[in-house]
């Protein structure tokens, strides 16, 4: 199981109310575990091994044989997906490429894609409307070079998406409309992709069993207990520090969840992505010494292979604490650094390591910030479900293209 310690200023009396928080969050949860037990939040039905999905082992048989996954989408369509790629990039055999924003060099970018002929396409987007992903569509679209090549995943009404499909004869994949973009990744969205790559679905799947978890409900409950008593003490930036490349995308992910689901109605909770040991040197001065309105999530692998090893030669005498060092120690070192200093200066943290880099970790945690934001939803009084803001935007942005 993936490893969460919390060091939220360590006696939890240093929180004022953290023990009504503590009820709260109890009381809640138990609620949330009754309703899920009655099918009353369809929602999380993905996050369950026995959901059923709307494509068969045929279709991933079809397209499995292409050595380069080309992915378009936007937000919560793409930002899953590009997690689990990074997270397993290492062990997958093939190519993926992501286009998920605007961008004048895109058709460059897409140029420089080595063998077209052997890519299948994927274009994902629950409403079937966004008009970024089908921009992107209609930059690269080429008829040839996408027959019996394109997928595209999206609500089976009236949009865009599926006039598409049907036009083109695509390979359609519904996306339920009852799963919320930025909680799609362990549906349809984030795992036919992830098949494409050669994962085990089922692996990342343990909703039911996490939720009978001591272990895994006791350290849920009492990280939001704690965010919301920060929250009540305006508390609110939540900084991810990633001491892992192949972890930075589960910061974006995890980004987008927060962001869209608590803020709202002048509420909220501000995600904040940083990255180390790089932002030592730029963002740490601020972490250290600033305002103490932040609270920090490290993320990093115990796994990670490391054959790079500092040349002994280069090294100066006044730096021989190097020698015989990796790259993978150095970072840890600078890590372990700055949660020492937070513990000195009692600026709160929580340590989320992974230990085995397989798909049950992925999962257990994209359950747990589900679970965590869910809740803080619960405990804020809002729906973390829409986003009646964006939509504004949407129609505003339709009015001026028109």
């Amino acid at each position: 199981m993936v490893k969460i310690e919390n060091f939220f200023l360590g006696k939890k009396n240093n929180i004022k109310n953290y023990q009504h928080h503590l009820k709260k969050t109890r009381f809640f949860f138990n609620s949330f575990v009754k309703d899920f037990e009655n099918s009353k939040i369809p929602l999380l039905k993905s996050y369950e091994k026995n959901y059923e999905f709307d494509f068969s082992l045929k279709t991933i048989k079809k397209f499995s044989n292409y050595q380069n996954i080309i992915i378009i989408g936007m937000g919560g369509s793409i930002l899953g997906t590009k997690t689990i790629y990074s997270f397993f990039k290492e062990k997958i055999k093939k190519n993926v490429f992501f286009f998920d924003n605007l961008d004048l060099d895109l058709n460059s970018k897409y140029n420089k894609i080595k063998n077209l002929k052997n890519s299948c396409f994927i274009i994902a987007g629950k409403s079937g409307r966004t008009i970024e992903t089908i921009v992107n569509l209609g930059i690269i679209f080429k008829k040839k070079k996408l027959k019996n090549k394109l997928i595209i995943i999206a609500q089976p009404n009236d949009n865009a998406l599926l006039d598409i499909a049907n036009k083109y004869k695509a390979e359609f994949i519904k996306h339920k409309e009852y799963i919320s973009g930025r909680y799609s990744v362990l549906s349809e969205t984030g795992m036919f992709p992830a098949a494409l790559m050669g994962l085990n679905l089922k692996k990342f799947k343990n909703l039911k069993k996490l939720l009978k978890d001591k272990k895994f409900t006791s350290i849920l409950i009492q990280n939001v207990a704690f965010i919301s008593a920060f929250i009540s003490k305006k508390i609110n930036n939540s900084v991810i520090l990633s001491y892992d490349s192949n972890l930075n995308d589960l910061g974006y992910w995890y980004q987008q969840l927060v962001a869209e689901s608590l803020g709202k109605k002048g509420k909220g909770v501000n995600p904040i992505l940083s990255f180390g040991p790089k932002d030592h040197h730029s963002l740490l001065q601020l972490y250290l010494d600033g305002p103490k309105d932040k609270f920090f999530t490290f993320f990093n692998s115990s796994k990670k292979k490391d054959k790079l090893k500092i040349n002994q030669s280069i090294i100066p005498k006044n730096m021989q604490f190097l020698k015989n060092k990796n790259l993978s120690s150095v970072i840890e070192a600078q890590c372990n650094a700055v949660k020492n200093i937070f513990k000195i200066k009692k600026i709160p943290f929580r340590q989320i390591t992974f230990n085995k880099n397989n798909e049950e970790e992925l999962g257990q945690i994209f359950t747990f910030f589900a679970l965590e934001t869910i809740l803080l939803a619960a405990l804020m009084k809002l729906d973390p479900f829409d986003q009646p803001a964006v939509e504004q935007v949407k129609i505003e942005t339709k009015k001026i293209l028109m």
